[in-house]
């Protein structure tokens, strides 16, 4: 297959702490030879387990970036055995612009793996993770949140796989980031996720839904980077004690946890997230701006369990998921 474009500038197998970029050539109106520059870390201590851990899949989601940026700002290379390797804005051009998806080529990189080395931009970045550095990888974490559609009551999660030594090796670094709530996430849409060609690839494997809303706040700072270094401790790559936090195992079932919008209008929310709901319950109403009068249409749950993640603009539009329901349960 053909080489990939991008060449780091830094070399991501040294021993030590480097920061630079993955530069990825990018001809355009504003620069004729210009580049599409991703920022990259390596942590490299000797030999070990190496753990990748990636953020800004989606441009608009920012707890897994600060995270990663004030984890290698703040990291002791001697506190490292291994290596930690950070890409902490995966489609750069997306966040850059505080969009979901790239304003380069509107595409979503968590829709375009395994990639193209020859395709576009987001194609190219998607080719690159998944030749490049994935290979390097003993363990991928890739943080998320809602952006700025959603809002998620914060949670670790890894996938239902049909490999269950797979699947227990994804949970076990799951359960160890001590997120409030700790989940096998059921996806609406796997094809071409960075999650699943990871998991494809035998590499273990979590995610995060850590809130959301397209901003950040001082909580769920400190979740995600508590949980990342957890991770890394767990790993065995990074030293000290995993500093354990209180957490709910939440079941998000196959079917039936999500409620899709309908209708266009203006959420009115009668439930607030993560409180407790019965099936049946009225958990928002959607009213018509356009015809006054008109009795507003209701959105009930379909179990007993809890409001996991909410539609958090407070305009909704047909097709939109206007939230997601999962049930605590004692374990897995």
């Amino acid at each position: 297959m053909q080489a990939s474009p991008i060449t780091p500038t830094i070399d991501l197998d040294a021993d030590g702490k480097h920061t630079g970029h993955l530069q990825l050539p990018h001809s355009h109106d504003g620069s004729a030879y210009g580049s599409v520059m991703i920022p990259v870390a390596s942590i490299r201590n000797g030999d070990g387990p190496t753990v990748l851990l990636t953020g800004g899949n989606h441009g608009d989601e920012y707890q897994g970036p600060l995270a990663l940026f004030r984890l290698v700002q703040g990291i002791d290379v001697a506190d490292v055995t291994g290596r930690i390797l950070v890409v902490p804005t995966m489609n750069q051009p997306a966040f850059a612009a505080g969009t979901r998806t790239s304003p380069i080529d509107q595409g979503n990189l968590n829709r375009a793996f395994p990639g193209r080395p020859d395709g576009t931009v987001t194609q190219k970045i998607a080719d690159f993770m998944a030749r490049s550095m994935l290979p390097r990888a003993d363990l991928v974490v890739d943080l998320h949140d809602g952006g700025k559609t959603l809002e998620f009551v914060p949670m670790a999660c890894t996938h239902v796989l049909e490999d269950k030594a797979a699947e227990a090796r994804g949970w076990r670094f799951a359960r160890a980031f001590h997120a409030p709530y700790t989940c096998k996430l059921v996806e609406i849409d796997t094809i071409g996720m960075w999650d699943t060609h990871v998991e494809e690839s035998g590499t273990p494997f979590i995610t995060t839904e850590l809130g959301g809303t397209g901003t950040t706040r001082p909580d769920w700072a400190e979740i995600t980077l508590r949980g990342v270094r957890n991770v890394l401790i767990e790993a065995g790559v990074l030293a000290g004690s995993v500093e354990a936090a209180p957490t709910q195992y939440l079941d998000v079932p196959l079917t039936g946890a999500y409620i899709t919008s309908e209708t266009d209008g203006l959420v009115e929310w009668l439930v607030t997230l993560g409180d407790p709901i019965r099936e049946g319950d009225v958990l928002a109403q959607v009213h018509d701006p356009r015809h006054l009068g008109r009795t507003p249409v209701p959105y009930r749950a379909t179990m007993d369990g809890i409001l996991a993640m909410r539609h958090f603009p407070g305009l909704v539009r047909m097709g939109d998921a206007l939230a997601m329901q999962g049930r605590i349960v004692d374990e897995l």
